[in-house]
């Protein structure tokens, strides 16, 4: 059986990649970078294990169902799905471009939906399936800069939930995985920032981030957050912050 993960050539995707296939898992591992290549190349070195490996733009509509007829096709029984592929700006949404506002919305919302969509099918016929979604903390925080990321990650961690609900009596396990910041260097943060990040635990490593997803993944649990006292904390004091606050908060450029 195989694992699919999505976003596979850097940072937590592949992370998850090595975790699976230390787990005795065959991969497909897709990435809109053509180094995808070359990071199969290194698992199927370390850990022996069949690997494909696909270049793929998951930003647009299509992108799921082509990726399924390929599986079909070259005969790839897909076990767990991972949806990792992501993007991230922090920028007001009128000062993204369109094209850009295209691909969050399908990286996010669209193709790991469908991707579930279909393979999930074949999970409950065989009785047995795993899907982990890449969520965020930032679904739960609505503030500026952050309205689309934030926004479509909220969908994703709502659908995750409902889909955990219907399908886990069939045999399928559907986790959200919520982290806060990770040191992959997504986010753009100050190195001494993230050295502190690191040191005091609210920012973590991709492969800390990786296997606890994978371990609530397995033991079939709804939602995974990570860190867990850093974030629930943030999300306490968010909470309370009313929208004129943020408001005074943008205008003053604190934020």
């Amino acid at each position: 059986m195989y694992a699919l993960i999505t976003g596979a050539s850097s940072g937590c995707g592949f992370e998850y990649a090595r975790i699976m296939a230390q787990k005795g898992y065959d991969l497909l591992i897709v990435s809109n970078e053509e180094a995808i290549h070359d990071k199969a190349l290194l698992l199927r070195q370390e850990f022996g294990v069949e690997v494909v490996s696909l270049v793929r733009n998951l930003g647009v509509q299509d992108a799921a169902k082509e990726l399924y007829d390929y599986c079909k096709a070259a005969n790839i029984p897909v076990e767990v799905l991972i949806n990792n592929a992501g993007v991230y700006h922090d920028r007001d949404f009128l000062d993204d471009s369109e094209a850009f506002n295209q691909l969050i919305f399908n990286l996010h919302m669209h193709t790991p939906a469908m991707l579930m969509y279909y393979f999930a099918q074949d999970m409950v016929q065989r009785g047995k399936g795993y899907i982990l979604n890449m969520c965020s903390i930032t679904a739960d925080i609505a503030v500026q800069r952050l309205s689309t990321y934030g926004a479509t990650k909220a969908f994703l961690s709502n659908f995750t939930r409902s889909v955990h609900i219907e399908l886990k009596e069939k045999g399928v396990y559907v986790t959200n995985v919520s982290p806060g910041a990770i040191n992959t260097g997504l986010y753009h943060i100050r190195p001494w920032l993230t050295k502190m990040g690191l040191v005091l635990g609210y920012i973590v490593e991709p492969d800390y981030l990786a296997r606890r997803g994978v371990n609530a993944m397995f033991r079939g649990r709804a939602k995974v957050t990570v860190p867990a006292l850093w974030n629930h904390l943030l999300l306490l004091l968010v909470a309370l912050i009313p929208t004129c606050m943020l408001r005074l908060i943008r205008k003053l450029r604190i934020f």
